[in-house]
């Protein structure tokens, strides 16, 4: 089993900045393993299966690849602190078209190929809001 638990939401306005958190923690039988993380959003009116109706925005994949989706690309940074299983994900220029539930999922090493795309992750944290007010 592996839970998350992100933090850093808020309500900024347009072109403004948040960073969230997400600590991961892995009970004894992953205690091991390497996991792969990345940061997903579900926006109001797409509720729901997170792993069919949430969108990836960025993630870090277990061969140290970065992935961003585009409309992200140049704004967000994605970011670990390996060491304490944090994952990070920097926002800076936020525009409204950003405001969603944001999730950080999880999955085993081996077990994630497309790294962006939600039905990869079997672990998923609680989500945290942002809204951007124009």
């Amino acid at each position: 089993q592996v839970t998350l638990a992100e933090s850093g939401g808020g309500s900024v306005q347009a072109g403004g900045s948040l960073r969230l958190s997400c600590v991961a923690t892995k009970d004894s039988h992953y205690s091991n393993r390497k996991i792969c993380m990345g940061w997903f959003r579900q926006v109001p009116g797409k509720e729901g299966s997170l792993q069919i109706n949430s969108e990836g925005v960025a993630a870090l994949g277990c061969d140290g690849s970065i992935h961003y989706a585009d409309s992200v690309k140049g704004r967000f940074t994605i970011s670990q602190d390996d060491a304490n299983n944090i994952l990070y994900l920097q926002m800076n220029s936020l525009k409204s078209e950003d405001t969603a539930m944001y999730y950080c999922a999880a999955d085993i090493e081996g077990y994630v190929s497309k790294f962006l795309l939600p039905y990869e992750y079997d672990y998923w944290g609680q989500g945290t809001q942002v809204t951007v007010s124009s």
